[in-house]
């Protein structure tokens, strides 16, 4: 039996690995309905936590959250944990606490 060791990932490029929280299943509307993992919202963007990014990544850094839309991903297991790949170009918003300026809102 060869057993392999664990290798560890470098992103290229411009890609950016995230990995959604397993609570975005379900959901709550503001009115406390709750609506189930298999209602799809059409053109509804996704917030994800960023796990690694590529050396051409500028405005994204591990441990941010992102907003991308669904459609645009590469979807890819590794080691057993389900993870994203995106382009920077297709990640429309980034919450960290490094960002200084932004819209007043926060998450």
């Amino acid at each position: 039996m060869v057993e392999t060791a664990k290798q560890g990932i470098q992103m290229l490029a411009d890609r950016v690995l995230v990995q959604i929280p397993r609570a975005e299943g379900e959901r709550k509307s503001r009115a406390g309905i709750l609506i189930p993992a298999t209602a799809q919202v059409a053109r509804r963007l996704t917030w994800a936590e960023v796990v690694a990014v590529g050396p051409h990544v500028r405005a994204v850094k591990p441990g941010d959250q992102v907003l991308f839309n669904p459609e645009d991903r590469f979807e890819v297991e590794v080691q057993g944990e389900d993870y994203l790949i995106l382009r920077e170009r297709d990640i429309h918003a980034v919450a960290s606490e490094r960002v200084a300026d932004g819209t007043g809102l926060y998450l």
